[in-house]
């Protein structure tokens, strides 16, 4: 059994995989609804034995151009842990290979080498200074680490403005996974950096299906 959990580790996503099927594009490949790229997928194309929300106190904020989601800003994590930020996230049950997998096309099929024990020993650790290159560890449940991923430069950078179909993708996750209502949906989006002042509380009611 310690062996099993060893192999296993937990992914928690803040971004457009909180949506179910968008993360599994890049388990089985395929390309998201709304995005621009085809993802090719994990060698191990098993689905997730779980997944289950969870609230990371981290900050979430959007910044760059991503050519996947119409050249936009899309979601990163602040690196220093902080009660008073609450950022909600979809973790997947996965093979510790398939982590790496979903890393490696996060990085845009760069293939970094993971040592997973390293990350929790240091919290955080770049492997390469990316926009996803930088793994942080977050916790412990049911026995198994849960790990997640973003940049190393920790809010010191310019916010941008995500599309609306990226909005969409985590607004789909907040709604049918994490179970928020949409006017706390609204709450939640529109205070982020690169969401705020860039979209009106009327314009997230829209993309709420």
């Amino acid at each position: 059994m310690t062996q099993e959990k060893e192999k296993y580790v937990w992914y928690a996503s803040y971004g457009s995989n909180l949506s179910n099927d968008r993360f599994l594009c890049y388990i089985r490949g395929g390309k998201p609804e709304g995005s621009d790229k085809e993802e090719v997928g994990c060698k191990d194309q098993s689905l997730p034995l779980k997944q289950r929300s969870h609230i990371m106190n981290y900050p979430l904020y959007f910044a760059k151009n991503s050519d996947r989601w119409q050249n936009q800003g899309v979601a990163f994590i602040g690196l220093i842990k902080d009660e008073n930020h609450k950022t909600y996230s979809r973790k997947y049950l996965i093979t510790e290979d398939q982590f790496f997998d979903v890393v490696k096309q996060e990085n845009n099929g760069i293939d970094l080498q993971i040592n997973l024990t390293e990350v929790k020993k240091s919290e955080y650790k770049t492997l390469r200074d990316s926009w996803y290159g930088t793994i942080l560890y977050i916790g412990e449940e049911d026995g198994y680490p849960i790990f997640t991923f973003t940049a190393d430069w920790d809010l010191d950078v310019p916010f941008n403005k995500p599309s609306e179909p990226y909005l969409s993708m985590i607004i789909e996750g907040l709604k049918r996974n994490v179970k928020l209502s949409s006017s706390e949906i609204v709450e939640y989006l529109i205070s982020k950096p690169g969401v705020n002042g860039n979209y009106e509380k009327s314009e997230i009611e829209r993309l709420i299906r």
